[in-house]
């Protein structure tokens, strides 16, 4: 590996340590993720001059988010443990602690797959421990104040019944199978997105503001060690834990063990009792019971010391392929989903405490190289929490399955994209394309509709009301009609979502635009296109020659959006907008300047006074195109508290960064 791809390899890291962390929606699964990590580790031991305090290896991936609470810098860091995946690893961690303290004792303890929260006690006036403060990990110094919500939590005590003066507790918060799939039960009954994993919907709700929204979903916790306390608790970690237990604290569930086979041992028992757990893991800790002993094993920056974590490979099973289904996207994109049993038990496949019955096929190409058919038989993994994925056929079916050649929602003929692997219906009267498109056009992203979700959408399309986004503001007209069939609603709903889509036709062009759903047209590509032309009427007579003078357009997005407004059936809805009276033209900008003219920007970390959209709004108004990563092409970064990798990376190649009081005096605010 050359520094060129070592330092492409930390950025993916970094990218996917922010999706995990911070955002809650890792695109990456565990097992990927540790063989990057593993990649990364084995040229920085090759080549220790490449190592900084800015590498993925010295660093924990998390942002302390300030819309769940205060930022708290923790009395004792928050750090990760450092991972092994080969036994052998293990076996020779242990020797090598035996070597040092012949006396030494483990502890083997499952690996909650959770969001980790620290508890601080303090003694009240009964004398009493009193629950003072939880706070998350953040960045392993800083974290969240999240206490109004760890007191949702049934399993953190607010009063513990020890004599000491303080005492924090550290421990991981989850949530157990059952309450993920209620919640999930319930997202799908009421038409709202899923959520994906049990750690990512954990780690979302106790960051949430609604203190309420926390004790509704049902999070739990286990606590896993004493971070700071008195003498008698900071000698053995497992006594430590059974004083705990005796209070009635959830502590994790633990082996004490004394030699390297049988933390072996307790791994692989561990590994047994992953399916009759509640709950997801993923791995095994083993940590020095002697509490002393550990900063004799330091194991860098960004790793608690006399702790390592084993980590299971991915978990894999037989499949007998049931069905295959195809379903049609918004953009008109085919999608294939195989179902699938355990021949075993003639049930959905248990892998990491979950029910597998389904995993996505991607495309026609992918299944005629995985020779995927109805009677196959395959291997399927899943690694922590992920999707599932084939990963392999075992038996092949009879018949390798083959995509329609008609659309199967309306019949239309289906073409496949040329240079592509994807297959679409181009009917633009596709009903499965019409409800998708009329709820992008309504979400808040496009015309930002409240009210006006994919379920309501569904109801009437399905009824008639709806054959194309224009007709949205046709409903006033049958608002009587509406509310005798109940599809809104009754009176009082039905008048309030007429309200948020007669309000929705004073919204700028850009979001018109965005709402339209043209293929590559997201809303930063619409704001940068809407730059350039005063009203959608002007853009519909744009060449591809004129669209790809703009910055950013490509010659793929120009001919998207030509091809678009070349279509009769979308011309005509543009003119049925614009007789509701839906404002096509770009306002006038009194105030704005071209200061900025030319100028790509990155906005990092959090700024005094300016919010994320206002001071992008404000950079793009004086002439400034705002990015979202950091690269040769950037011209400028604003930095404010917490700015992470991107400041790093600004540094390295040289990029000028200003805080957000030199932005305002170049705009001369």
């Amino acid at each position: 590996m050359n520094y060129e791809e070592y330092k492409k390899l930390c950025e993916t890291i970094d990218y996917h340590m922010d999706r995990y962390y911070n955002q809650d929606e890792p695109e990456i699964s565990d097992y990927e993720y540790d063989q990057l990590m593993i990649a990364l580790k084995k040229a920085e031991k090759e080549h220790p001059e490449w190592v900084t305090s800015a590498s993925p290896s010295q660093k924990i991936g998390g942002v302390a988010k300030r819309e769940a609470g205060v930022k708290i810098t923790h009395d004792v860091p928050m750090l990760s443990i450092e991972d092994l995946f080969d036994k052998a690893d293990v076996e020779a961690w242990v020797f090598k602690v035996k070597s040092m303290h012949p006396d030494a004792t483990f502890s083997v303890e499952v690996k909650v797959d959770g969001l980790s929260m620290t508890l601080r006690y303090e003694k009240g006036d009964d004398n009493m421990l009193h629950l003072t403060l939880a706070e998350t990990r953040g960045d392993g110094v800083v974290g969240e104040d999240v206490t109004a919500n760890a007191l949702m939590i049934p399993d953190v005590k607010r009063v513990l019944d020890l004599p000491y003066d303080s005492l924090q507790i550290r421990g991981e918060v989850y949530m157990s199978h059952e309450d993920f799939e209620r919640f999930n039960a319930i997202q799908e009954k009421n038409g709202r997105k899923l959520a994906a994993n049990p750690r990512n919907l954990a780690a979302g709700t106790l960051r949430q503001l609604d203190p309420s929204i926390t004790r509704d979903r049902g999070l739990k916790m286990f606590i896993f060690n004493i971070q700071q306390g008195p003498k008698e608790m900071m000698e053995s970690h497992i006594r430590a834990l059974e004083v705990l237990s005796a209070k009635g604290v959830e502590t994790v569930i633990h082996r004490r063990c004394e030699t390297a086979s049988e933390v072996l041992a307790a791994i692989d028992a561990i590994a047994d009792m992953r399916e009759q757990l509640t709950f997801d893991i993923d791995g095994a800790v083993v940590k020095i019971d002697q509490i002393a002993y550990r900063d004799d094993f330091p194991a860098g920056s960004k790793y608690s010391s006399g702790h390592v974590a084993y980590k299971y490979p991915p978990e894999e099973k037989d499949v007998y392929m049931d069905e295959i289904l195809v379903d049609v996207g918004r953009t008109g994109k085919l999608t294939f989903t195989g179902v699938f049993h355990d021949p075993a038990t003639g049930k959905p496949a248990r892998l990491c405490g979950t029910s597998v019955s389904r995993a996505t096929l991607h495309n026609q190409d992918y299944i005629n190289d995985m020779k995927i058919g109805v009677g196959g038989i395959y291997k399927v993994f899943k690694s922590g929490e992920i999707i599932p994925k084939l990963n392999g056929c075992v038996k092949e079916p009879q018949t390798v399955f083959a995509a329609p050649k008609n659309c199967p929602v309306c019949g239309a003929p289906l073409i496949r994209e040329e240079d592509t692997a994807d297959i679409r219906c181009v009917n633009a009267s596709c009903p499965a394309q019409l409800s998708r498109t009329i709820s992008y056009f309504a979400s808040i992203d496009a015309m930002n509709i409240i009210g006006l979700g994919e379920t309501i959408v569904d109801a009437l399309v399905k009824e008639g009301f709806l054959r194309s986004v224009a007709d949205i503001y046709t409903l006033k007209n049958r608002r009587d009609e509406l509310v005798l069939k109940g599809i809104i609603g009754k009176e009082k709903n039905t008048d309030k979502i007429l309200a948020s889509i007669e309000a929705s036709k004073s919204n700028d062009a850009v979001k018109v635009l965005t709402g339209l759903g043209i293929r590559n047209v997201g809303k930063n590509t619409a704001r940068d296109v809407m730059k350039h032309f005063d009203d959608i009427r002007d853009l519909m007579k744009a060449t591809d020659e004129e669209l790809t003078a703009i910055n950013d357009i490509g010659e793929t997005t120009a001919k998207c959006i030509t091809q678009f407004f070349a279509d009769d059936d979308n011309r005509a809805v543009i003119d049925s907008l614009e007789r509701e009276g839906v404002n096509l033209v770009m306002p006038k900008s009194e105030d704005g300047t071209d200061i900025l003219a030319g100028m790509t920007i990155v906005v990092t970390g959090t700024l005094p006074t300016l919010g994320r959209r206002e001071v992008t709004e404000l950079i793009e108004k004086n002439g400034g195109k705002c990015a979202g990563s950091v690269s040769k092409k950037t011209s400028l970064v604003v930095a404010g508290e917490a700015a992470g990798s991107k400041l790093t990376k600004a540094n390295e190649l040289g990029i000028r960064v200003i805080d957000e009081a030199e932005l305002l005096k170049m705009l001369k605010m």
